[in-house]
Formats: structure tokens, C-alpha cells, sequence
């Protein structure tokens, strides 16, 4: 009887360890980008009137809508990400989806600070195309190794085609 309830919590301890080695790195790749974000908010935190001063479509309801946007896209490019790294830890090969992954978040950290901070908003209309083609690289190379990863982008690009749009007439109507 005692050496089957020392398998039982044997298998119990091994079964928690596969889960929290499961957990970690799903709370780390969704929080990268979500302090990320928080970070950057602190930064820009002294715009709000200056981009409530703009001209454009939909200027003002985006103070409400940017913090929700980003929260539920930063969350789901979290899971994606982990997705992709649990396959690489499990030995597939990821072609360098995780990298790319990472670089187009650096490209994405880059837009605020030029649209908020330094209103260069021709600059990070351009900037916004280049990041859309870097998550469209990101989603091919998620596609080849786990098809739902890639599903998980489709609300950003969207995102970010949203955010191109609204981007583009804001440098129309301010700065054209």
C-alpha cells in the first residue's frame, strides 16, 4: 500500500512539474509584450492632449479603444509565441518563426515612440507598412509549424491595417 502511494505522489509531483514547466513560459511570452506596452504607455503617458489635439477619424475613441485593442492582440500574440516555443522546446524544427516573432515585436515597440512621442506621423504611417510585412512574415512562418498560431495573428494584422488606416489620415489631415 505505501509503495503505491509513493507512485501516486511520484506521479502527482511529475504530473505539477509538466505543468508549471508548461505555465512559465505561457505567462512569460504573454507578458513581453503586455509590459512592453505598459512600459511604453508610462513613456507616452504625457501625449494624451497632444494626440486628443489631432485631426482625423476617430481621434478621440481611440483613447478607449487602443488599451482594449492592445490588451486582447498582446494576449493572443502571447499564446501564438508560446505555442511556437513549446513546439521548438518539443524538438520541431520552427524555421525561425520564434525569432521573427521577435523581431517584428521590436519593430512594433518602435511605433509608438515615433507616433506619439516624436509626431512623425508620415514616418510611422511608413513604419506601420513595414510591420505589417514583418507580422506577415511572422504568420507564414507560424503556418509552416502550427497552424492555430497563425490563426491567433489574424485579429493583429487586422489590428494593425486598422491602425494603418486611422495612422494615414491623421498625417493627411495634420501634416499634408
Amino acid at each position: 500500500m505505501k509503495s503505491v502511494l509513493k507512485k501516486d505522489k511520484k506521479y502527482t509531483v511529475k504530473k505539477e512539474n509538466k505543468r508549471i514547466n508548461k505555465t512559465i513560459p505561457l505567462l512569460i511570452n504573454i507578458m513581453i509584450p503586455i509590459l512592453a506596452i505598459i512600459l511604453i504607455g508610462y513613456i507616452n503617458r504625457n501625449t494624451l492632449d497632444t494626440y486628443r489635439s489631432l485631426k482625423g477619424i476617430l481621434v478621440n475613441e481611440m483613447v478607449i479603444i487602443f488599451p482594449v485593442g492592445y490588451g486582447i492582440i498582446y494576449i493572443l500574440m502571447g499564446v501564438s509565441a508560446y505555442r511556437i516555443y513549446m513546439r521548438n522546446k518539443s524538438g520541431v524544427d520552427d524555421k525561425g518563426a520564434y525569432f521573427t516573432y521577435f523581431i517584428q515585436l521590436c519593430i512594433n515597440f518602435i511605433w509608438p515612440f515615433l507616433f506619439f512621442t516624436f509626431r512623425l506621423y508620415g514616418l510611422s504611417f511608413i513604419w506601420l507598412i513595414i510591420l505589417l510585412v514583418a507580422v506577415l512574415i511572422t504568420f507564414y512562418k507560424f503556418f509552416r509549424v502550427d497552424k492555430f498560431s497563425s490563426a491567433l495573428l489574424i485579429p493583429y494584422i487586422a489590428w494593425i491595417v486598422f491602425i494603418s488606416f486611422l495612422n494615414y489620415f491623421i498625417w493627411f489631415y495634420n501634416e499634408m
